[in-house]
């Protein structure tokens, strides 16, 4: 059988499965990033299906629109957004909000490719910069509207994105990469994969960077630049290096502790989920850029890391887990960033 039908198959099963914890663990505690996650590796599972359906049995119109719409719009943006949700109440926002200027710079990056498209440009770039600063300002003097904000955003934007994906002139009825049969987002007019690459961005940068924020959160750590008194602006830009320099530092810690059977559970599990999240996202980029051979490959990858990083918590286990020699503890307090 070929690896485009059963790649994407295993994708989707693990997928679903998976957004079936996801779920019930949902129903149990009813934390709002759960509830998104599960949307997001629901978007996931249904997006590789489609893969494996138009492998397996043939592409057509409605399928290929269906493919583009979740697969470029949702799954990474609604996986980011379980994660804006789980980390809305600390400084991580400040990183949201510099991921919706990024969005705007890959919009501005891209202009040129599609010139006949400004209002769409216009649109996309207004949308980034206005909820950049809306989300910089509520981290900043009302944290509790951080995840209000995003949501609202994604909700608009994925109604936005639907009626102009399934209303858009293809210039084909769709399009795969003539050497690997992987679909490609060619047949899509410029005004909508426009929109489509800041969905992808703010949301691959907001899983991998959250989950990179919440291990150091939970790991033990060596600070080599500390905590100082500056301006509000500057002291946001320091405290993003200093987390940056100071999680590259405590990695061996963390490490002597996994040894010992003392490291938090989290600290492997969203490293694992940081990795999951890095792997499709690159393998998806590589895809628009015609370097399809490793896409269905990335996308399996890193629902399985994610996955496995999901298992790894001992949130689904209780107070401790073994993994062959190694023990992991679960601690109900995070500790201080």
């Amino acid at each position: 059988m070929s690896p485009n039908v059963v790649l994407p198959l295993l994708s989707s099963i693990t997928s679903l499965v998976f957004a079936a914890a996801v779920l019930a663990q949902w129903s149990q505690k009813r934390r709002g990033f759960q509830l998104v996650w599960a949307i997001g590796l629901l978007w996931y599972g249904i997006s590789a299906g489609t893969e494996f359906l138009g492998s397996a049995f043939g592409w057509n119109e409605m399928l290929y629109r269906t493919w583009y719409l979740i697969g470029a719009f949702f799954v990474a943006a609604y996986l980011g957004a379980g994660t804006i949700v789980l980390l809305a109440r600390t400084r991580f926002g400040y990183f949201v909000a510099a991921s919706f200027l990024f969005g705007a710079l890959y919009a501005f990056a891209i202009r040129g490719r599609y010139p006949s498209d400004t209002m769409a440009f216009a649109v996309v770039l207004v949308i980034c910069i206005a909820t950049a600063l809306a989300v910089g300002l509520a981290t900043w003097r009302a944290r509790a509207l951080v995840a209000p904000i995003v949501l609202t955003v994604l909700a608009a934007g994925s109604a936005i994105a639907a009626a102009l994906v399934f209303s858009a002139n293809l210039s084909a009825a769709y399009a795969l990469d003539p050497a690997t049969g992987v679909p490609i987002g060619e047949a899509i007019p410029g005004n909508v994969r426009i929109l489509a690459g800041p969905f992808n961005i703010i949301g691959a940068f907001a899983l991998v960077v959250g989950a990179i924020f919440s291990a150091y959160v939970f790991m033990p750590k060596r600070r080599v630049l500390g905590r100082r008194s500056l301006p509000p602006a500057v002291a946001q830009l320091y405290g993003t290096i200093a987390v940056a320099i100071n999680f590259l530092a405590s990695l061996p810690r963390a490490a002597v502790a996994l040894a010992r059977g003392e490291l938090h559970s989290r600290v492997p599990a969203t490293l694992l989920i940081a990795l999951g999240g890095f792997i499709p996202g690159v393998t998806s980029g590589l895809n628009r850029f015609g370097i399809t051979w490793a896409f269905f490959l990335g996308e399996l990858l890193g629902v399985v890391l994610i996955f496995a990083g999901f298992v790894v918590s001992t949130e689904v286990f209780g107070a401790r887990v073994r993994l062959g020699p190694l023990v992991m503890r679960r601690e109900e307090e995070a500790p201080a960033a």
